[in-house]
């Protein structure tokens, strides 16, 4: 945990502030960019506190959202956590609150339905960019190549095929690793 000083916690505030407009389909679309400031920028997580933050997150019962908690936490405790939440949590809960009512009163007219039919592709490519950032390291490591590519595979498929829920496939991906599958 790093000790982090006020300008640091308002920059991060500031930056997830931001990444809460941009977090349309979710705050995990945004991973990519947390990845950068956090890891990359600022140095304050490694690659690895980053993919276990948000392991851990999504394996707890919850919202999917917890992750950029723990992402706060490990990086300067519960102040860190308050930081991140609200920064991520407050304009999307203002603005989803005020376009919602908005919408809902003029849902049938022509620009709404263009809008709400635009997202989805956008939705789509923010969360193939996040699959591929947390991919990507076991994707480019000899050892877990192979069983990280037959995890993504069968991943896919059963999701595209089935309705499965998703906690099964992550219970099997807890299972492969554990015993050095990925």
């Amino acid at each position: 945990m790093t000790a982090l000083g006020w300008p640091d916690l308002l920059a991060m505030f500031g930056h997830f502030l931001v990444l809460s407009l941009l977090s349309v389909g979710g705050a995990i679309t945004t991973a990519p960019e947390m990845h950068r400031y956090l890891v990359t920028q600022q140095g304050w997580l490694t690659d690895l506190q980053f993919s276990a933050s948000i392991a851990i997150a999504q394996a707890a019962p919850g919202p999917n959202v917890l992750f950029v908690a723990v992402m706060g936490w490990t990086i300067a405790g519960p102040l860190g956590a308050l930081v991140t939440m609200v920064g991520i949590l407050l304009p999307s809960t203002v603005l989803s609150l005020t376009a919602g009512r908005w919408g809902q009163q003029r849902r049938n007219t022509r620009g709404v339905r263009a809008f709400t039919g635009g997202m989805a592709p956008l939705t789509i490519g923010l969360m193939l960019a996040t699959g591929w950032l947390l991919a990507e390291p076991f994707l480019s490591t000899p050892d877990h190549r192979w069983g990280a590519a037959v995890m993504i595979g069968v991943t896919m498929a059963v999701m595209l095929r089935t309705r499965i829920s998703p906690m099964w496939l992550v219970g099997l991906g807890a299972v492969v690793g554990a015993f050095g599958g990925a």
